[in-house]
């Protein structure tokens, strides 16, 4: 959690949630831009972005500590082995 990846992807999480909720509020009231009430949309939106932040923080005490997801980090697999070409009759 005090690494520079971790607050870049959690600063990442918060500002597409912040669009995310901006976005979903204007559009469900399918008024015209001037029609908008700004202060509400703008202090929901914060709120997502709030709740974006402290969910990203309390994730890290579950999967990979340098990483905002809950999900824990995965292993990598091996490749598998190429099968040896076998020569065709002719």
């Amino acid at each position: 959690m005090f690494c520079s990846y971790f607050w870049k992807a959690t600063a990442e999480r918060a500002v597409k949630a912040f669009a995310q909720s901006l976005l979903a509020i204007l559009s469900a009231g399918s008024l015209g831009l001037l029609d908008v009430d700004w202060p509400t949309s703008l202090s929901t939106a914060g709120m997502a972005t709030l709740l974006s932040l402290l969910s990203s923080v309390a994730s890290s005490r579950i999967g990979s500590p340098s990483d905002p997801s809950a999900l824990p980090v995965p292993r990598p697999t091996p490749e598998p082995a190429p099968e040896p070409s076998v020569p065709q009759a002719a």
